[in-house]
């Protein structure tokens, strides 16, 4: 398989470390939405990352999707999100804050840093990185009311979704973050201390 992507984008990061937890082989291309769009537009036409070809040659996009495709091929055994039942629908709520809070610090980041001199909306920055600040203290509670993981006595999707979204949030949004979930901090800490997960971290 190849993955489409930097490790950068926290969406592509945790199709990165759940093709690693899997045990699924794979190259990656990190490519850049900045500076490869024609490139990345022939893997997926929203220009968009990520994108995963598979071993027949369909490529999946989006992440979500491609997460479910993974834990197809890697059996209910060891899919990252349960197949069914209420620690599924745990997961999936858990997954839905972390993947919110993400996209918000990214739209923050993207007003703030990304627009043409001048045209940046100092409101509107505010108010994404307010919606991300809840999602990640939704988060936090989650992690402060378990004792390891966030769904239950192993990892889960929940658990890589939660850690990358802190990562990207210290790295894009630190004054949002500093000191502010340290719960949801230990958690990232102990994902990140399994090198499938860990070794995914962006280092620029």
């Amino acid at each position: 398989m190849i993955l489409i992507g930097r490790n950068l984008s926290p969406f592509v990061r945790r199709v990165a470390a759940s093709l690693n937890l899997l045990g699924l082989p794979f190259e990656q291309r990190p490519l850049s939405t900045v500076d490869h769009k024609p490139e990345i537009m022939g893997f997926n036409p929203l220009g968009r990352v990520p994108a995963l070809v598979l071993d027949d040659g369909t490529v999946l996009v989006d992440s979500t999707a491609i997460l479910d495709a993974l834990d197809e091929t890697a059996g209910p055994g060891h899919a990252l999100v349960p197949a069914a039942g209420p620690q599924r629908r745990a997961v999936l709520q858990a997954l839905a804050l972390g993947t919110g809070a993400t996209e918000k610090a990214v739209a923050a980041f993207t007003e703030r840093d990304r627009r043409p001199g001048g045209l940046s909306w100092p409101e509107q920055v505010d108010r994404l990185s307010a919606q991300a600040a809840g999602g990640l203290g939704a988060l936090e509670s989650l992690a402060a009311a378990s004792d390891a993981w966030l769904c239950g006595g192993r990892l889960t999707q929940a658990d890589i979704t939660a850690a990358v979204a802190l990562d990207f949030c210290d790295l894009v949004l630190p004054g949002l973050t500093a000191g502010r979930f340290p719960a949801l901090a230990a958690l990232r800490d102990r994902a990140n201390a399994i090198p499938a997960i860990g070794e995914t971290r962006w280092r620029g």
